[in-house]
């Protein structure tokens, strides 16, 4: 069975969701905070579905014992979800 596209950005958006929260960042404060956009949350998480690194995020996810202190080297939106920690 092939994934729907919403199957596929909805995988995308638990792995964008869950790298943030493994770096102690929440998106619904940080959009409350005036600190992200809707939107720009949208466009991560259009990044993230786009970069084929989902493998490297899983095994990178799988890791996690304590906080991250930053994004992995490897994630296209480790520069923005550093800027929100």
């Amino acid at each position: 069975m092939v994934p729907s596209p919403l199957d596929e950005a909805e995988k995308h958006f638990w792995l964008t969701r869950s790298v943030a929260r493994c770096m102690g960042v929440s998106f619904t404060d940080a959009i409350a905070e005036g600190r992200l956009k809707a939107d720009g949350f949208a466009e991560l998480v259009a990044r993230c579905q786009h970069s084929g690194c989902s493998e490297k995020c899983y095994f990178w996810l799988a890791k996690q014992q304590a906080r991250a202190k930053a994004a992995p080297e490897f994630c296209i939106n480790a520069k923005d979800l550093n800027a929100l920690n």
